[in-house]
């Protein structure tokens, strides 16, 4: 009950603070046909600071502060800025904190727009659920049996799928015109930096009863994955990557922030060589297909969908770099399949092989669209459903040896340890699907607020978690 009132207090003081803010910019109204209401094409600088305040049942709430500023010109390009910046500084209820600075500009180079980010993620309890999917198995009645307060007789067993994770990227994207502004090239040079280890007990048991404290004796997923040589030592905790990306970009949107028509297709090649810096070297490819399909016009419903694939050149990639969706231009990379910005209503990091297939569907209804405050709002209801499944497996296979091992009896247990979880997982991946709804508020087709809920759905459900629940900004794709 905390929850839902805390989230309706968030929502009443956003809601005030759109309607009564101020931009340092002109207004004027045009009508944009007959049928569609006057709207407010923004010029110059519109700044939209606020508290970072939001949850995400990954991280839990979210605190802190951002800023955007979005910079509209003459007006020409409006509802797509000539140049933005974000800004922002948060921590999470659940031990995370993230700090993010990007850039967007459309004309500093004549025809060529130019993104850079900068991120710094600090995860001291990042989900670790192993790899393929449903080959490893997620004990599930242990993890509700521990946050059960009343029961004594089981330990918090959240941390056994836990891993302690710094994450620091940094961007270049470069995007130029082919033919007719709808077909581009794309090229970039991304920098990373990953240090991964296990979690701190002494963190994670602090302020725990006795009974539920995570005992020394009971192994991390993590730890477990290097004791079986899962994870290979030489990357176990992490690296440098460095790396080139190509590719190109097919794009008819009528717009970024809020498209409802068009289609945005991309196709990358990652090039991270050893000569290049990297040190655990990996080539990767993907490919993106987003369609917007108006089914009334003016933006008042829209089918959209988004299909992905991740691959791996090879048989091998660090794990740490699996997890991610690709991208060039203004996004940055986004982490853990499973989540609001991958799968919604799924376990963050529940998914990663070396080739994933994801999928996002949804249906757009903006029921109401009006003029505040020379502000343009709107608000939408959505429904979807996301789904993803692993299509060629990270290697699981046990990797030690018997002189890995100071005594055979030592040897012999561990090798039943790892038979033992392997005879849990199924033999290969299946389809993960969620299904979910949400609401939407909008402002000047750019700045979005996003309140949804996903959950599992199918045979294997349990598997994936029990659904979650969001507080973020933007639209999925």
């Amino acid at each position: 009950m905390k929850t839902k009132y805390i989230i309706t207090i968030l929502l009443s003081l956003f809601l005030v603070w759109s309607a009564t803010a101020k931009s340092k910019q002109e207004a004027k109204h045009v009508a944009q046909d007959a049928s569609q209401k006057e709207e407010i094409i923004k010029t110059g600088y519109n700044f939209g600071p606020l508290p970072a305040v939001a949850f995400d049942a990954d991280k839990g709430f979210q605190l802190g502060a951002l800023l955007n500023i979005y910079d509209f010109g003459d007006g020409s390009t409006y509802p797509n800025t000539r140049q933005q910046w974000y800004f922002e500084a948060s921590f999470f209820t659940k031990g995370s904190q993230q700090y993010i600075i990007s850039y967007d500009n459309r004309f500093l180079i004549p025809g060529v727009r130019w993104s850079s980010a900068l991120t710094l993620f600090n995860d001291k309890a990042m989900d670790f659920y192993g790899f393929n999917g449903y080959m490893s198995y997620y004990d599930y009645d242990k993890v509700a049996a521990g946050k059960d307060k009343g029961n004594k007789d089981m330990y918090i067993y959240t941390p056994k799928y836990r891993l302690n994770r710094l994450a620091l990227l940094f961007k270049s994207d470069f995007v130029g015109n082919i033919w007719n502004k709808k077909l581009f090239w794309e090229a970039g040079y991304h920098l990373s930096y990953f240090k991964l280890g296990a979690i701190d007990r002494e963190r994670i048991n602090k302020n725990k009863a006795e009974y539920k404290m995570f005992p020394d004796n009971e192994s991390t997923l993590f730890e477990q994955y290097r004791q079986w040589g899962i994870i290979p030592d030489k990357e176990a905790n992490g690296g440098l990557n460095s790396s080139v990306r190509l590719g190109l970009l097919f794009d008819t949107r009528d717009k970024e922030g809020a498209p409802s028509r068009g289609i945005w297709a991309e196709a990358h090649l990652t090039l991270a060589p050893k000569w290049l810096g990297t040190t655990n070297p990996y080539y990767r490819y993907s490919a993106t297909f987003r369609h917007y399909i108006p089914v009334i016009k003016n933006d008042i419903l829209t089918i959209a969908y988004r299909l992905n694939y991740e691959g791996t050149f090879g048989k091998s990639a660090p794990y740490y770099v699996c997890p991610y969706i690709t991208t060039v231009g203004p996004q940055y990379d986004r982490d853990g399949m499973g989540g609001y910005r991958t799968v919604r209503g799924m376990m963050r990091n529940r998914v990663q092989g070396l080739d994933m297939a994801t999928y996002n569907a949804e249906i757009r209804w903006r029921f109401v669209s009006f003029t505040l405050w020379k502000q343009n709002i709107a608000f939408g209801f959505n429904v979807f459903s996301d789904g993803t499944m692993v299509t060629k497996p990270y290697d699981m296979s046990f990797g030690r040896t018997r002189a890995d091992f100071a005594t055979e009896a030592e040897y012999l247990k561990v090798k039943s340890e790892y038979d033992e979880y392997m005879a849990k997982g199924l033999d290969a991946d299946r389809p993960h699907i969620t299904v979910g709804a949400g609401l939407r508020f909008i402002m000047n087709q750019n700045f979005i607020v996003a309140f949804e809920y996903g959950k599992p759905v199918g045979k294997y459900n349990k598997q994936d978690g029990k659904g979650a629940f969001y507080i973020n900004t933007g639209y999925l794709f």
